[in-house]
């Protein structure tokens, strides 16, 4: 019910992350020549012949050492493979076929996943075109040359895993579904809560912590829209995540929170929020989410009066970072206020979606300098010339300024505070990104 996943697998420094950005279109993996730098899965969607698919950039595999962290990055691209509906093995066309390649591809063999070999950094196309028949000794069908760095035979390469995409489903592409991930610590009543929505036992529920496994999606439609609900494993903390099952659980969790439109982060109302709440809450707050709290188990919490206002002070003094997100409390099990969620989530996803007219932002901005004149520092002051939306999901404001190191932390504070003032933004993080232009360039 999700796009198609794909994932980059090869050993070390044979460019996975140079080839990852370039289909992303952006440098969101860090390009270094020293091997193992990506050592967590990155993902990202992209497009190609109008088909989205979700792309995971791997650690390179290291099949025999016994390295802690080399172990560690070999086992997060194994759990890639067993994630991903069509796998790229990419190779150094200058090095040749080594051990590593012939191990990685047995490994590969065996998930039984559609294989592309790609042969990466066949810069003199012609040249080194010729050195791409020792591949097929890989026993992995017809190999791809390309350049990743200078942007050569990408394009055979997209259409062979277009061709391997499993059959769309029919809601792949469906705008008004609004994807929900309810995420949360293991135990707290997320598949209740998602089977108090459906009406029936969809997904199994269970006092034993750690029961949902994996990601499980339910279409859902009401009278306030279309939803697609994703139920997620409990995030545990590492000290307790010792079989790889649960890292596998751990790696949906995450996906889940970025394929989603709006995470519900569920907090037990009997324990309060916990670390592990707060590190589950940050990683949707980093994804750029919408996101709304939502205390479950409200029924069986002792109140008096000022409970609930005094519960919400302690949640946003634990949860800073979230002071933006609405809070709901709600009892999973009774469906107290369950059926008030729907207004909430059609809400944040809005704000998540919110764009604002270049001519509205500048005036608010203006008004902002008015109110607290930008900062100096050692007699030079900063100036911001514009500023403009760039994306949603979450908003993302580009403002140019003549000197990003004057641009403080606390005054890009103090704007995203105005811009909430003046547009709402709830349940939304907003970003803002520093540019330089010059006086005589405006």
């Amino acid at each position: 019910m999700s796009k198609p996943i794909v994932a980059i697998i090869g050993k070390p420094n044979v460019g996975k992350s140079t080839f990852f950005n370039y289909l992303v279109g952006s440098r969101v993996s860090i390009v270094q020549d020293t091997p193992g730098v990506t050592r967590d899965r990155i993902y990202a969607d992209t497009n190609w012949r109008g088909r989205n698919f979700t792309l995971i950039d791997t650690a390179g595999i290291e099949p025999n050492s016994e390295d802690i962290i080399l172990s560690q990055m070999r086992e997060q691209a194994n759990l890639a493979i067993a994630m991903a509906d069509v796998i790229i093995f990419l190779t150094d066309i200058r090095q040749g076929i080594t051990a590593a390649d012939q191990e990685i591809a047995v490994m590969l063999k065996k998930s039984g996943k559609p294989i592309v070999l790609v042969c990466n950094k066949a810069d003199n196309f012609e040249k080194d075109r010729e050195e791409i028949y020792e591949f097929y000794n890989l026993g992995l069908g017809d190999p791809y040359p390309i350049s990743a760095s200078n942007a050569i035979g990408i394009g055979d390469v997209l259409d062979k895993i277009y061709e391997s995409f499993p059959e769309k489903t029919s809601d792949e592409d469906e705008d008004d579904i609004i994807k929900v991930a309810v995420i949360g610590k293991p135990n707290v009543g997320k598949s209740s809560l998602i089977n108090k929505i459906l009406g029936e036992n969809r997904t199994i529920v269970s006092d034993i912590a750690g029961t949902t496994r994996d990601a499980i999606d339910s279409r859902f439609e009401n009278e306030n829209g279309k939803y697609i609900l994703i139920d997620t494993a409990g995030i545990r903390k590492k000290s307790k995540v010792k079989e790889s099952i649960e890292k596998f659980s751990i790696m949906r969790t995450l996906l889940a929170i970025e394929r989603a439109d709006v995470c519900l982060m569920m907090i037990d109302a009997l324990e309060g929020v916990t670390d592990q709440d707060a590190k589950i809450a940050g990683e949707a707050h980093e994804a750029g989410k919408g996101i709304i709290i939502v205390v479950n188990k409200w029924d069986e919490y002792e109140k008096e009066t000022g409970t609930l206002e005094k519960y919400k002070k302690e949640i946003y003094n634990r949860l800073s970072y979230l002071s933006y997100a609405p809070i709901i409390f709600i009892s999973a099990k009774t469906g107290q206020r369950v059926n008030k969620l729907f207004d909430l989530i059609n809400h944040v996803n809005e704000q998540n979606s919110m764009r604002v007219s270049t001519s509205v932002l500048n005036q608010v901005i203006n008004e902002a300098i008015a109110i607290v004149q930008p900062p100096t520092d050692k007699g030079k002051r900063l100036k911001i010339f514009y500023g403009t939306q760039a994306t949603t999901k979450p908003p993302t404001f580009v403002i140019f300024v003549n000197d990003k190191e004057l641009f403080h932390f606390s005054y890009e504070r103090y704007l995203i505070n105005q811009f909430r003032k003046e547009f709402g933004l709830e349940g939304t993080p907003v970003r803002i990104i520093v540019r330089e232009k010059n006086e005589k360039d405006i």
